[in-house]
């Protein structure tokens, strides 16, 4: 999977390069996936500064340090949650761009109810900008779908960077 994403990864790389910008990443349901395929470009430190993997409530306290009210009303593999997340990573590294993915890979019950199969992406960047989108694979197969949400997410990247 990850020799899959190299080449997106390699196209994001120089997008950010060309940019002097950098990223954080929140990685949900995609298990570390996002991040592990932007580290396969080869200096990856020029335009990496960090993230995080969020799969528990601890995880999220920790990496976002945002008190619990500021997810009130919010479900998990939402558009609000998952922009929560990116301004949160991207502020939080001092990043100009934050990605953050989350959703539900199926095989186990998703703690907000979110059915398996959903991911929501989302991008923050400079001057306010903000992406959104939401990937539905209507598949139960965990592994098949953190793959679908990882290539999601990098398109959603990619299409931001691109923009």
């Amino acid at each position: 999977m990850i020799a899959e994403t190299h080449e997106q990864a390699a196209r994001i790389a120089g997008l950010l390069r060309d940019r002097g910008e950098t990223i954080a990443v929140a990685d949900g349901a995609t298990g570390g996936l996002i991040a592990a395929s932007l580290l396969t470009v080869p200096g990856a430190l020029d335009f990496f500064v960090g993230g995080g993997v969020v799969y528990s409530f601890r995880a999220r306290d920790v990496l976002f340090d945002l008190p619990r009210e500021a997810y009130a009303g919010m479900r998990g593999a939402s558009e609000d949650y998952a922009l929560l997340q990116a301004r949160a990573i991207r502020d939080n590294f001092g990043a100009a761009w934050g990605l953050a993915e989350s959703g539900s890979v199926g095989g186990s019950n998703h703690p907000s109810g979110a059915p398996a199969g959903r991911s929501c992406a989302a991008v923050v960047g400079p001057d306010g900008f903000e992406f959104t989108r939401v990937t539905e694979t209507g598949s139960d197969d965990r592994i098949a779908n953190m793959e679908a949400f990882t290539r999601a997410a990098l398109q959603t990247l990619e299409d931001a960077l691109s923009r």
